[in-house]
């Protein structure tokens, strides 16, 4: 971590600790470099009025301080994981776990100020400091320890789910902003309804589906899930159901998608309940909650909206719709589509995909790895209720609770995390990534303006 000279800038000259392996030592060695180095950054003009020394400097200064957290996590994460967690006996969601790490450990993670300061900017003018959350959650997740609790704990129901199961349970159904959720004979019909944006993605949209998926699971008269798009107030769509157009890249542009509340929290969130259920712990045989799920495709699956129908048993898709994850044109990793395509498609199909583009359209035969029925528009809704009704089975559950155990141990999953963790966090702040979603916003197609549509 040896300092350079700068042009027209003053030297980064505070030399790394060498860290002991004593917790404490090497926490207060963390606190004090950090420290020294965030009142430097804190001297330098924001990050749009930095002349290109200036530039340099801090992001030199940044990856120093990236570098110290990472080798200090890598040394001590079991303890850190520890003391956030009571001994374990505490579950903490993602970001309550990475704020109280920033109180505990001054200068491991960002605090709720620097983040609050930071939302206030577009993607560009931000240092980043998503990244060093993504840093903490690498080193969490990659703990055999502290990793298959948060998991765990990332599959317990929300606050804000067990609030509304009442209201649910007596009416049932809910609006809840950007989705709808109603109880139609056996099954929970959870309906997008983000229709300006195309049932874009973001921030709003991750918090209503998982509640949605939470209140289907804890409500016992559900038997089986479905998710689905609904009508399109958008004028090339006016009327029409889309199922989802993946993350909302005018969002990103601006600053407003967050690496813990929606990129790592999809994940672990509702999409991982999809697969497992949801985490009751006085339930018995098992303390998970699972139910069956189908999906039913309008118009177009892109990005994440593909992504969600890895998680399901059933995908019904209309034969005029068609598949897509465009994560080579928006620069970032599409979730946890790289494992599970790869498991369905294999790694030459799944190439062409995610790193080529390729349109998957429901009618071609390569689809059927993702589709299970492909039929005419006006039958989608009596294909929904059949495939409700044969999943209803009570056999059902075993099985796909043996079936997810197969395709995606837990472990395989968490590993995956891990890496994405980090990479997602990089991903969000590189230069190419950046360039795309402000060339994008500033002056992309109609059918891209309001979500990630190609």
């Amino acid at each position: 971590m040896t300092a350079r000279p700068l042009a027209g800038a003053d030297r980064w000259s505070v030399p790394a600790p060498v860290l002991s392996g004593s917790l404490l030592t090497d926490a207060e060695a963390l606190r004090a470099y950090t420290a020294e180095a965030e009142k430097l950054l804190g001297e330098l003009p924001a990050k749009p009025d930095r002349d290109a020394g200036q530039q340099q400097l801090a992001a030199e200064v940044l990856a120093d301080q990236r570098r110290l957290r990472s080798a200090f996590l890598e040394l001590h994460v079991e303890r850190v994981y520890h003391a956030l967690t009571g001994g374990l006996r505490e579950q903490r969601s993602l970001s309550e776990l990475v704020f109280a790490a920033a109180e505990a450990f001054p200068g491991l993670t960002p605090t709720e100020a620097q983040l609050a300061a930071e939302r206030e900017c577009g993607q560009s003018d931000k240092d980043g400091r998503e990244i060093d959350q993504g840093i903490f959650f690498h080193w969490v997740l990659r703990s055999p320890q502290a990793g298959p609790h948060l998991m765990r704990a990332m599959l317990r129901p929300t606050q804000r789910a067990r609030s509304l199961l009442g209201e649910f349970s007596r009416t049932g159904s809910l609006q809840l902003g950007t989705v709808r959720l109603e109880l139609i004979d056996r099954a929970a019909h959870i309906t997008l309804c983000n229709g300006r944006f195309l049932n874009a993605e973001d921030n709003q949209l991750v918090d209503d589906l998982e509640t949605a998926v939470d209140l289907a699971l804890l409500d016992d008269r559900v038997k089986v899930g479905v998710l689905r798009g609904g009508k399109m107030t958008h004028p090339r769509y006016q009327g029409r159901r889309v199922f989802c157009a993946g993350i909302n890249l005018v969002d990103l542009h601006q600053g407003r998608i967050s690496l813990v509340d929606f990129l790592l929290r999809r994940e672990l969130g509702y999409l991982h309940k999809l697969i497992r259920g949801v985490q009751v712990d006085d339930a018995w045989p098992r303390p998970l909650v699972e139910k069956p799920w189908v999906a039913a495709v309008d118009t177009f699956a892109i990005g994440g909206g593909m992504q969600m129908l890895f998680a399901v048993d059933h995908v019904v898709a209309a034969a005029d719709s068609y598949l897509s994850l465009p994560a080579a044109q928006e620069g970032i990793v599409p979730g946890m589509a790289n494992l599970r395509l790869t498991a369905l498609a294999g790694g030459r199909l799944s190439r062409q995909v995610i790193l080529s583009g390729r349109k998957l359209w429901a009618r071609e035969p390569e689809a059927g790895v993702v589709c299970d029925e492909v039929v005419d528009p006006k039958l989608m809704d009596a294909s929904v209720d059949a495939a409700v009704d044969r999943l209803a089975s009570p056999a059902v559950v075993p099985n796909r609770h043996m079936i997810n155990l197969s395709e995606e141990p837990m472990d395989r999953l968490r590993a995956y995390a891990a890496e994405f963790a980090l990479e997602q966090a990089l991903r969000l702040y590189s230069p190419d990534v950046i360039d795309k979603v402000d060339r994008f916003s500033a002056g992309a197609s109609s059918d891209r303006r309001n979500g990630s549509v190609s």
